[in-house]
């Protein structure tokens, strides 16, 4: 048995309202969910909402987190909340979090993947969209279940206002934490990972860098770099970055229909040093090169990824659909941005359950059965098939 229905709430928040989205899902699904996510903007009322969900929704498997955005069945909203439910008896679920992510994050994706008590096969991650460092967490959580496990999930937001996210795991609302969940039985995981940007100019070498930090570019200031290449819309830095991230060519994966380049997008700039802050890694010595895209290339990466999705059930049926997408993604998108969920579901069918958002940051692996990694800039889709 297997059935996974969404909710979507666009109304002001409150625990009354969450009791209404806890008790929708159950009725659509005839039965209390094994497992359910929860993804919203954290607006006024948010904390009331998980909780008015965890009174009705008749399970402690909550998981979820704050948003740029979110994304169900029914497309694309902001200031909402989408909430989802799978009930079966197919998969075993276990979830669990750690705190405190920003004093180490490798060390905390250690403690997370340690806590689980059973071995299982695929992973959904969520963590702090601003105090953690994605590709720390994790090189922690793989040091412990090896790079083999396919995982899936983003880093939380806070509809741009980059200040603070918070992460939910079961009736706690929390904060500079990760939250995971697990699954394990008799099921296919299809996994597409596609941004659409391209890359422009010539390759320079990362000659000065640490962690999320790019000093400079060919021995010279990365900040002045991006300014000489943007010309009079360097003002606009950070904001302005993110339609021109870094592509990594040390960091290239060659697909059937192009290539893919991990990217790097803007998070801040520093004007005293001229550094530049990524929201993930620059490794020192990589090779670069700035890349762009457009509305149409966007739109049909999106497709793209859901091909790949979906070309990994070997056949099975897909029943549940997961969706993470940049923020920038939309910034880039505009009034076309309902378009992308639009071409995912085409692809994979407009039947499919879904649920997602739009993130900070993108975990997934670009090819089947590779490492996962954090991305920017990319639409994550992963199938459930059966």
């Amino acid at each position: 048995m297997f059935k996974a229905s969404t909710v979507t709430l666009r109304e002001a928040f409150g625990r009354e309202q969450g009791e209404w989205m806890g008790r929708e899902l159950c009725e659509q699904l005839g039965v209390a969910p094994a497992a359910c996510w929860l993804f919203c903007s954290p607006k006024e009322g948010f904390e009331d909402l998980v909780a008015g969900v965890c009174d009705t929704v008749g399970t402690d498997m909550l998981i979820g987190c704050t948003t740029d955005g979110e994304i169900s069945a029914d497309g694309v909203s902001t200031k909402s909340a989408v909430l989802t439910g799978i009930a079966t008896d197919r998969i075993e679920f276990e979830m669990v979090s750690v705190r405190s992510v920003g004093e180490n994050s490798a060390e905390a994706g250690k403690k997370l993947a340690r806590k689980f008590s059973e071995p299982f096969d695929y992973l959904q991650l969520f963590t702090d969209g601003l105090t953690v460092n994605g590709c720390d967490i994790l090189r922690g959580v793989q040091s412990v279940l090896g790079k083999s496990i396919p995982i899936a999930g983003g880093t939380a937001g806070d509809d741009g206002q980059f200040l603070k996210t918070w992460q939910f795991a079961g009736p706690e609302v929390l904060t500079d934490a990760a939250v995971a969940i697990s699954m394990r039985g008799g099921f296919k995981v299809g996994q597409g990972v596609r941004s659409g940007w391209e890359p422009i100019g010539l390759a320079k070498r990362v000659t000065k860098a640490k962690g999320n930090v790019l000093y400079e570019l060919n021995n010279e200031p990365a900040l002045k770099v991006y300014e000489r290449f943007l010309g009079k819309h360097a003002d606009r830095l950070p904001s302005v970055g993110v339609e021109y991230p870094l592509g990594l060519i040390d960091h290239c994966w060659l697909l059937n229909d192009g290539k893919y380049y991990l990217l790097r997008a803007t998070m801040t700039v520093n004007r005293d040093d001229g550094s530049i802050s990524f929201a993930g890694d620059v490794p020192e010595g990589t090779m670069v090169r700035l890349t762009c895209a457009d509305s149409a290339s966007v739109l049909q990466a999106a497709g793209k990824a859901a091909k790949t999705a979906l070309d990994q059930l070997e056949g099975t049926v897909p029943v549940m659909a997961f969706a993470y997408s940049c923020m920038a993604r939309k910034t880039v998108l505009g009034r076309k941005v309902a378009e992308e969920m639009a071409n995912v579901r085409r692809t994979i069918g407009t039947n499919v359950p879904t649920a997602g958002f739009f993130t900070y940051g993108e975990f997934g692996s670009v090819r089947p059965g590779g490492t996962c990694v954090l991305h920017n800039e990319t639409i994550t889709v992963t199938l459930l098939g059966l």
